[in-house]
């Protein structure tokens, strides 16, 4: 191989902020890494997004130990991707989340994910070693469920396929508050090895029509206020069409992978090249595209060594 993936020598510490986004609701964010959110209720707390290991989930649990001491009842996961959800076992909720169709894509693909994402991102898996295994949800939906925690009502829905085919986001309506997972970022590349371009706008418009006042997205900083989201709504779609267009126009000529990801690159890098993950996501991103335009509706199983062969066929 030429060179290594972008993130494979990616081993700089990135920044924690902890910023209330809403009363009791609460974005930890870390200058691109995955995003958690914290709602606390009248007796207890609703984790979203667990982190990738363990020892990363108590970076989490101490940010939330210096704003309450109620005990977490509840972790949602909003999708299977290793790096939201496995650290889930350090926060000992009795209630763990997910989709019925995420939990199918643990069943499916959760191992091959996990080993695939850990010789990616190697940073990401700091204290892999305290992972005891795939992380499995006690409780699933399908479409919509509501959670009360006491008083403060909690849904959690599926508004449509974007980032992966089980996404959920979670709408704290007292607040109008929405975590996002990686359906939305900001100033963050949007990961779309497993995604559905074709419904990712309009699974962005079904967010859009909430009319919140503040979203944690899945990566960059907390979006407080309805003028930061709207921008950062727009920004995510255009980041996910400006992928799809050329991918699918290279596509529908018969032309190569690497045709593909030049012309991705040639849209994409001048918008796109400063934010957070960029080099990282850009070969899954067009290697996805291309699949989805020709016609692969369903996601390709990502293992180490189909990694290593796109990025081969991407070198050359």
């Amino acid at each position: 191989m030429s060179k290594k993936f972008a993130s494979q020598g990616d081993m700089t510490e990135k920044t924690i902020t902890f910023d209330e986004i809403g009363d009791g609701l609460w974005a930890f964010t870390a200058e691109g890494d995955p995003n958690s959110g914290v709602i606390i209720g009248d007796d207890s707390v609703m984790i979203v997004e667990a982190q990738a290991t363990p020892r990363l989930a108590h970076k989490v649990i101490e940010k939330v130990r210096e704003v309450t001491d109620k005990p977490i009842s509840h972790l949602v996961l909003t999708h299977y991707h290793a790096v939201r959800v496995l650290g889930a076992s350090a926060y000992g909720a009795p209630q763990i989340i997910m989709s019925d169709a995420a939990r199918a894509m643990v069943v499916e693909r959760g191992q091959e994910d996990w080993d695939s994402e850990f010789q990616r991102f190697p940073r990401l898996f700091e204290g892999h070693e305290s992972i005891p295994g795939l992380t499995y949800p006690t409780t699933t939906f399908s479409d919509a469920m509501s959670v009360y925690l006491g008083n403060r009502r909690v849904d959690i829905m599926q508004l449509g396929r974007a980032h992966t085919a089980g996404d959920a986001v979670i709408h704290v309506p007292d607040q109008n508050v929405m975590f996002t997972g990686d359906i939305v970022e900001y100033h963050s590349a949007c990961y779309c090895g497993d995604g559905h371009f074709a419904d990712w706008g309009d699974t962005l418009d079904n967010i859009a029509m909430f009319d919140v006042d503040a979203i944690a997205p899945g990566r960059g900083d907390a979006l407080v206020g309805k003028d930061m989201v709207h921008a950062a709504i727009e920004n995510t779609r255009d980041f996910v069409e400006s992928t799809y267009r050329p991918a699918a126009r290279v596509a529908a000529r018969g032309g190569s992978l690497k045709e593909a990801w030049d012309a991705v690159r040639a849209e994409c890098d001048p918008k796109f090249a400063d934010y957070a993950i960029y080099e990282h996501c850009l070969p899954f991103n067009v290697a996805r595209a291309y699949d989805e335009a020709r016609g692969i509706d369903t996601p390709r199983i990502w293992t180490a060594q189909r990694d290593l062969e796109m990025w081969e066929a991407l070198q050359g």
